[in-house]
Formats: structure tokens, C-alpha cells, sequence
């Protein structure tokens, strides 16, 4: 499997001619929806979903599925499915599950929304949340930056997730002596193999 970094929060997984994005919001490229078959949107917040790149995606190939949960499926319309924590489905070809439910919180209970995190055949995207599913991950996509994060919180998470490794997203916040702190501490206390995929850059996952 191939795993391609877009801006921010948005990632591709690619096997062969199957094609799954996660993601794909205000802050990534247009690109990384380029023969994409399916799309799974964590939550409703622009960072994460860029409705006019999702509907011109969609006109370009109408095929095209969009997972995400039911408040927000019933928004986007035809094309898209609802799923809720614990369901496991079929996406492009891959094996997704569905885990966590809400945001984080920021401060007096805010933003108050749903957030999915998404298992993909051992690649964990958990959204806007620190949720730690109670299955193996062998790649961990790691939140760098956002009003709702704290550094230690995110070392924590690494360490509870326990993958077999980890890359940072949602860091378009972060300059890049902010991106160069993140990735000390995680190198350092994270416990466990870490780097950051520049951007539009890929990995192969075995």
C-alpha cells in the first residue's frame, strides 16, 4: 500500500488501481482526489472537507463513494453513506472500520460535533480526536497542531496506539520550527518509529 501526504489533514492510500482518500479539505490539493474511488470524511469542519473539490470530484467520476456519519452523509446527498462508530465496511477496496465518535474538545465542551477516526487495513486516521481504538495499528497518522491539541496529549496517544509507526498530520498551523518541535518530541518520546512524509510526498507500507 501507498501512502501519499496532502495538505494537512488529507492522505491517499493507494493499492494497485484502488484508491481511498481521507480527508481531502480546504488546506489539500486538488489532486490528491485524481482517480480517487472512494472518500471518507472524518468530520464536518472545512480543514477536513472541501465541499466544491468533493462535488467536482464526484461530476468527474460519479462513481465515487463518500463514508462518513449520517448527519453529515444526509448533507452531502447522493453519493454518500452513512456509517457509525464500530461499523466495518468496504471502501475502494479496503477494509475501513469506523471508530471514536466525537471531537475533541477545545474548552467549555466545544466544538461539540461528531468525529470519526478510520482504520484502513492497519492505517489509523483518528480525525479531530485522541480516540484509541482497541485494535492493532501498524500506522499511526498523528495530529501535530490544532486549538484543541497539547503536545503531551499527542505523545500519550502514540504511546496508548502503540503502532508499529507513525507520521504527523493536521500541522498546516505549525511554521516549521513548530513542525521541527513536534518531531523531536515524538522521535524522542513517541516509542516508536516516527518521521514526517513532506509534502505530496509517499511511503510504502508493507
Amino acid at each position: 500500500m501507498r501512502l501519499t501526504k496532502y495538505g494537512h489533514a488529507c492522505v491517499r492510500l493507494e493499492a494497485g488501481d484502488r484508491v481511498l482518500v481521507i480527508d481531502p479539505g480546504t488546506m489539500s490539493e486538488t489532486e490528491s482526489l485524481s482517480g480517487a474511488t472512494a472518500v471518507l470524511i472524518t468530520h464536518e469542519h472545512d480543514d477536513h472537507i472541501d465541499v466544491d473539490k468533493l462535488r467536482a470530484a464526484q461530476a468527474a467520476n460519479p462513481a465515487l463513494t463518500v463514508h462518513t456519519y449520517a448527519s453529515l452523509a444526509a448533507e452531502l446527498g447522493e453519493g454518500a453513506t452513512a456509517v457509525a462508530p464500530g461499523d466495518t465496511f468496504t471502501a475502494a477496496g479496503f477494509t475501513v472500520r469506523a471508530v471514536g465518535g466525537r471531537h475533541a474538545e477545545t474548552i467549555d465542551g466545544l466544538p461539540d460535533c461528531a468525529n470519526l477516526g478510520f482504520l484502513v487495513d492497519g492505517v489509523y486516521h483518528p480525525g479531530d480526536s485522541f480516540f484509541v481504538p482497541d485494535q492493532a495499528v501498524d500506522t499511526l497518522l498523528v495530529p501535530a497542531s490544532g486549538p484543541w491539541h497539547k503536545l503531551g496529549e499527542a505523545i500519550e496517544f502514540v504511546r496508548a496506539v502503540s503502532p508499529g509507526r507513525a507520521f504527523p498530520i493536521h500541522d498546516a498551523n505549525l511554521s516549521e520550527v513548530g513542525q521541527e518541535n513536534f518531531d523531536g518530541w515524538l522521535e524522542e518520546k513517541g516509542r516508536t518509529a516516527y518521521a514526517r512524509i513532506p509534502l505530496g510526498g509517499s511511503v510504502d507500507l508493507p
